[in-house]
């Protein structure tokens, strides 16, 4: 392919997309916008049901999509949807989303090496399985674009979430080392850290039931976003070449203050933490 065609042209638009952890949630509205923007998805999840759905559901929107099942924690079938994608689009892939994640919640020592591996296989290992089976299609076609779903939650360090901020800090690590990394390639990448966004995150996870009730109507009520906002802010940014996309103002202030003053951070969240009905 020419360089100079990725060079110049918006990611997200007339392009051949992947988009993982579909089937719902903030997956679900990346394949929707981007169907909106003249681009074929290729949507993976591990429930195949809920993949076809969101499919479905774009290409009642007139776009065209596939749906395929895969566990983004198992190498052997990533590298299996980027040969698959390619041949069902008949076209090489030009964006990859690695969204599939899961929700982990619980005290440190309380959390069972099973669930630390469980964490790490789809929110960590998913991404570097995209990356790494999708990087090199990317340099050998002149150029292409990555979005990593991280959160908020990977500088925010919040008590209680150690094996979700340590996965998803690993992923805004990589997502940063491969911005720069890839640029002389042509290959944009951007990183998505938002805080509560409506998914099925909290239901499908592992979170304890004293903080499930509790975490289910932060999200209805105090989410100052929704899925479809996010997809769109992301893809836009991406488009624009930027690196991260915070899309709301608390994950922003977080961010201010972390960078500011970490140590006081830290304090002041060691501080509130005493105040928590444990």
């Amino acid at each position: 392919m020419n360089i100079l065609k990725f060079r110049s042209r918006k990611s997200s638009h007339n392009g051949y997309a992947v988009v993982t952890g579909a089937g719902s949630g903030i997956g679900r509205s990346f394949a929707l916008e981007l169907a909106k923007r003249n681009t074929a998805v290729v949507c993976a999840d591990l429930n195949k049901e809920n993949a076809e759905k969101t499919a479905e559901l774009v290409e009642q929107a007139g776009g065209v999509a596939y749906a395929i099942a895969c566990d983004v924690g198992k190498a052997a079938q990533v590298k299996r949807l980027a040969e698959r994608s390619e041949k069902l689009l008949g076209h090489p892939v030009t964006l990859l989303v690695n969204n599939a994640g899961v929700g982990i919640g619980g005290k440190f020592d309380e959390l069972s090496l099973q669930d630390w591996k469980w964490a790490m296989d789809v929110n960590l290992w998913g991404v570097v399985h995209g990356c790494h089976y999708f990087t090199p299609r990317f340099k050998e076609q002149g150029g292409g674009a990555i979005i990593n779903v991280a959160s908020a939650a990977s500088y925010t360090a919040a008590p209680e979430m150690s094996a979700y901020n340590v996965t998803k800090a690993g992923v805004r690590a990589l997502s940063e080392t491969l911005y720069a990394e890839l640029k002389r390639d042509n290959i944009r990448v951007n990183v998505l850290c938002p805080t509560l966004v409506p998914t099925n995150i909290i239901k499908d996870g592992r979170i304890p039931d004293r903080y499930a009730k509790l975490a289910d109507h932060a999200l209805m009520n105090y989410a100052m976003t929704s899925s479809e906002s996010v997809a769109k802010l992301t893809l836009n940014r991406l488009d624009k070449g930027e690196l991260y996309t915070t899309p709301q103002v608390d994950a922003k202030l977080f961010w201010v203050m972390k960078r500011v003053s970490p140590n006081l951070y830290a304090d002041l969240l060691g501080f509130s933490y005493r105040f928590v009905k444990h």
